[in-house]
């Protein structure tokens, strides 16, 4: 049956014009999938990456860095919804901070790396099907954005889902759209090609693309890693910062055994019953950032000699055809990871950069602590901290996960966390304009509350808003 569920699956490709590389690339996953593939990588296969340098310790100079700059593009993964806080559209167009959108800051962050170094530094955003509309409207108002007749953006590919019975295409009438998704963003170095960009960009005298998620604020394109990998020789550069308790479930770098190369394994690559292994944190003291460099010219030869097929390990997503409705039609999605891209590159390397490189928004968490005063934007539109105390833990209920939620408890702003250690809230709570949090704030009720203007919330606050007396957490 699963031969002609993958000829059902390519002829659709085909009949929607997806590139026969990105066709390739499906077949190759489809057929580790039918022998059972799993993506995995046992403890007893890998060691610990040992040190690595350090972005802080790379000598190059002012020259070198324009030279490399001039020469290097960015890329943004775009192709989420970002619908797991509530939203329909692109996570980018969400406002992150003084009224500005992702979309708004990175393009502010690529102008002024363009204005302090003289060069023309191209922005190229990786859209799925889902984002792209809305997406390059948001981009409208930037005249001056586009470089040289290099386009905005560039389509990820798309592939069916498979139904996890068979393994054909999956059917789902009542909305079409579903049968389809993204291969992960592993596929974006497919997607360089199969666009023509690649091609494009080497032709204008491209060498160096800069990668990273659009959600990542920290990720901004800094001229000394591709002025070391110019001077050095290196094809590929992944970013990895020192890891803690918080960086438990994110992937690692590691090095294969049976041959040295470094290898990235995921939490969904990893050996059942190995999980332990997998987060200790003393072993394993790097986290991957996803922040990666890439010599174009290395990777166009690498294309072209395997066929489109880097050979990225696979990744088997087991969903419902409806993420929505967990009774529909139980699917697989066969993606894969653009970092595990690190083995297939001779001489790839780690660097260890600060963690300020590492500012992801994945939850109604992050957006707040982002939104707050323990951060504020730059001359150069980067995220700087404006404390130098340890970010504080934030801890937010049910009530806040969505985005229209979140937003409704905090009409006139989020509460003041400069001097907050942590903050957890498990009530319905409301905050008024001003509210500040001191050390360890718990915010608990079983009911609706309102947490009125300028209250100071200190430790121990919690009982004091769930009883009669509000005005008791203040200061």
């Amino acid at each position: 049956m699963s031969d002609a569920g993958l000829a059902a699956a390519t002829e659709r490709m085909r009949e929607r014009g997806i590139d026969a590389r990105a066709i390739t690339v499906f077949e190759h996953y489809y057929r580790q999938l039918e022998e059972g593939r799993t993506g995995t990588i046992p403890e007893a296969t890998i060691e610990p990456l040992g040190d690595v340098p350090r972005l802080v310790d790379l000598e190059v100079s002012d020259a070198e860095r324009a030279a490399a700059l001039a020469r290097t593009v960015v890329v943004k993964l775009n192709g989420g919804l970002g619908t797991s806080m509530g939203l329909s559209g692109p996570k980018t167009a969400l406002e992150v901070r003084d009224g500005l959108t992702f979309l708004d800051i990175i393009v502010r962050q690529v102008l002024a790396l363009r204005s302090a170094h003289g060069v023309d530094l191209p922005l190229l955003l990786m859209d799925s099907f889902r984002t792209r509309e809305q997406s390059l409207a948001a981009l409208e108002p930037y005249a001056d954005l586009a470089v040289d007749g290099i386009p905005l953006d560039f389509l990820q590919n798309a592939e069916p889902k498979l139904r996890a019975d068979d393994l054909s295409p999956a059917d789902w009438p009542a909305d079409p759209t579903l049968e389809w998704c993204p291969p992960g963003h592993g596929d974006v170095y497919v997607a360089l090609a199969s666009s023509g960009l690649l091609a494009q960009l080497r032709g204008k005298g491209y060498r160096y693309v800069f990668l990273s998620n659009s959600d990542n604020l920290g990720a901004t394109c800094d001229p000394t890693i591709p002025a070391w990998m110019m001077r050095e020789a290196i094809p590929y550069v992944a970013e990895v910062c020192p890891r803690t308790v918080n960086d438990r479930k994110g992937g690692h770098l590691a090095r294969r055994l049976s041959d040295g190369r470094l290898v990235l394994r995921d939490s969904a690559m990893v050996e059942p019953g190995e999980e332990h292994f997998f987060a200790d944190n003393e072993r394993y003291d790097v986290f991957h950032a996803n922040n990666l460099w890439v010599d174009l010219d290395v990777l166009d030869a690498m294309l072209q000699e395997r066929d489109g097929v880097l050979g990225l390990p696979i990744i088997v997503n087991r969903k419902t055809v409806d993420p929505s409705d967990k009774s529909s039609t139980k699917v697989i999605q066969l993606e894969s990871a653009m970092g595990a891209a690190i083995e297939t590159f001779e001489g790839s390397r780690a660097l260890l950069v600060p963690r300020t490189r590492f500012r992801p928004v994945k939850t109604t968490n992050e957006l707040l602590l982002l939104r707050s005063d323990r951060f504020a934007l730059d001359e150069a539109f980067e995220i700087v901290e404006t404390t130098d105390h340890a970010e504080p833990l934030i801890d937010l209920d049910g009530h806040y996960t969505l985005i229209d939620a979140f937003d409704a408890r905090f009409p006139q702003g989020v509460p003041s966390l400069v001097d907050c250690s942590s903050f957890t809230v498990r009530a319905d709570a409301t905050f008024g304009a001003g509210v500040r949090c001191v050390g360890d704030v718990l915010v608990e009720s079983d009911g609706p509350v309102t947490i009125p203007d300028g209250t100071v919330l200190a430790e121990a606050a919690g009982d004091a808003v769930a009883g009669d007396d509000p005005a008791g957490a203040a200061e």
